[in-house]
């Protein structure tokens, strides 16, 4: 029997969770993100905690983790973008290596659309890692499609990150 996976957003109080997630997503795949595991570790605990309290009042941000039998398995954050009122960005994408091939990566996709749209969002874009991926598969199936030319993942990287947009009207 396998647990029952469900999506929801994170609450303030579970900053050391969203850490721990955190650090294990930029441990378990650095080539993903444009952060690194050593940048991050070093934030103190303060960073963590504003950064989602900040998030459950701005009505700007949308963290969201997957969880079966009460672990974190995926987490996933959405953005109302700065200067772009009706963009959204993605962030964080990530899905423990247990819990690949569950659909767990569609299901945190297809929960951070829902609230893209919920906030009068007409498009949401991500950057994925150039490559055959799942993820760039992932992205692809769901309709998004490749903006612009590749640039670096990172300053010091010598992967190129692809920028990729959804149109939701």
């Amino acid at each position: 029997m396998t647990d029952t996976i469900s999506i929801r957003r994170l609450e303030p109080h579970e900053w050391a969770s969203y850490r721990a997630v955190r650090l294990r997503s930029l441990a378990d795949s650095p080539d993903a993100y444009g952060s690194t595991w050593a940048a991050e570790q070093a934030f103190p605990s303060g960073h963590w905690s504003s950064r989602l309290a900040a998030a459950a009042v701005s009505g700007k941000d949308c963290p969201l983790v997957a969880q079966s039998g009460g672990a974190v398995i995926g987490v996933i954050w959405a953005k109302v973008d700065a200067s772009a009122p009706t963009l959204v960005n993605l962030f964080q994408m990530w899905v423990a290596p247990e819990s690949r091939g569950r659909g767990v990566a569609a299901m945190l996709l297809a929960a951070a659309l829902e609230w893209a749209r919920s906030v009068g969002a007409h498009a949401v874009q991500l950057g994925v890692t150039c490559g055959d991926t799942p993820a760039a598969r992932l992205y692809a199936r769901a309709g998004f499609t490749a903006v612009g030319e590749p640039e670096l993942l990172r300053p010091g990287s010598a992967l190129l990150s692809q920028a990729m947009r959804l149109a939701l009207v």
